[in-house]
């Protein structure tokens, strides 16, 4: 072991100590997980399943939908179980692997977001050369340095984490293993090292947002020569990206841009984009979306439709 510790597992208190507070809890996150991976698995399904849904857009869809069922399945299911328990623990290695995921998959996903704005500037600032520009090795080069850079990201936390010493104090007022509680149980000054997670965490979260944002700005103004129609849908694609865009980043800046400290407020920060945000993000990308909607109806009259035949022939 490269870590001076004897701390070989670390005690969560979890969102809430009031059993009653946790029974209501447990219902409410195995609903909302059950929706994430419901809802997430089936935007996968369906674009997999629909030759009219072959753009770059909804690859790209695909890729966040299974990011965001992954990303929730690496807290929710823990977050879940320990709310049944009293006595909620993790060990090093589990706290460690918790860790590294969370972050690889949400600095994937924040490496996506921009993918898919730059995406949907092509298709809105260029269309005639939207296939040209956004053909398949380029969407796949996308992909590579998302999930790239999400790695990148969460290697260099681990890095920091993984050799801090840690020799006696392990009660974590968190429902998950993030960076700021860690650094707290450190027995070491951590302050330099809170400053590298800012500027890991933080600045990737605050400069990419701004560029979201004046992506998505620029985007939008450039609609002024577009038909009534072609706005319309395009102010609903870019709608419901921005949105997912601020669900997901404004927590994030709140987490990661400051110096080291826990507020009570963080463990609901981090229900916000670990647990509700990947829920929301199928429900946001398909409600505001009539091809997606009509493939999804396609596929259910389909599959009824092979349904009957097989009831028919079986009498």
């Amino acid at each position: 072991m490269g870590h001076s510790n004897n701390v070989t597992e670390f005690v969560l208190l979890g969102l809430t100590q009031d059993p009653g507070g946790q029974k209501a809890l447990f219902v409410i996150f195995l609903l909302i997980y059950i929706v994430t991976m419901g809802g997430n698995l089936l935007i996968v399904v369906t674009v997999l399943a629909s030759p009219s849904l072959g753009s770059p857009m909804y690859f790209f869809l695909i890729c966040l939908s299974f990011i965001d069922a992954v990303y929730s399945t690496v807290v929710s299911p823990k977050l879940i179980i320990d709310l049944l328990y009293g006595q909620k623990t993790i060990s090093f290695s589990a706290c460690m692997g918790q860790l590294f995921l969370e972050h690889l998959f949400g600095g994937a996903e924040v490496f996506l977001l921009v993918a898919m704005a730059y995406d949907r500037f092509v298709a809105i600032c260029k269309p005639l050369h939207y296939i040209t520009i956004m053909n398949r090795q380029v969407c796949i080069l996308l992909l590579v340095v998302s999930w790239a850079g999400g790695f990148l990201h969460s290697v260099v936390h681990i890095l920091f984490v993984y050799n801090l010493p840690f020799c006696g104090p392990n009660v974590i007022d968190h429902f998950a293993c993030d960076m700021y509680p860690l650094l707290q149980l450190a027995c070491t000054d951590t302050y330099i090292l809170g400053l590298t997670v800012v500027a890991n965490g933080g600045a990737i979260c605050v400069v990419i947002f701004i560029c979201l944002l004046i992506s998505y700005g620029v985007i939008l103004s450039s609609l002024k020569t577009h038909s009534l129609e072609g706005r319309r849908k395009a102010l609903s694609t870019c709608g419901s990206h921005i949105t997912v865009v601020v669900l997901f980043f404004v927590p994030c800046i709140f987490m990661y841009v400051r110096p080291v400290s826990n507020f009570p407020i963080d463990k609901f920060l981090t229900v916000a984009y670990t647990v509700i945000t990947p829920m929301l993000n199928p429900l946001i990308y398909t409600l505001r979306n009539s091809e997606m909607t009509n493939a999804m109806k396609k596929l259910w009259y389909k599959k009824l439709a092979i349904n009957r035949m097989r009831l028919c022939h079986s009498y």
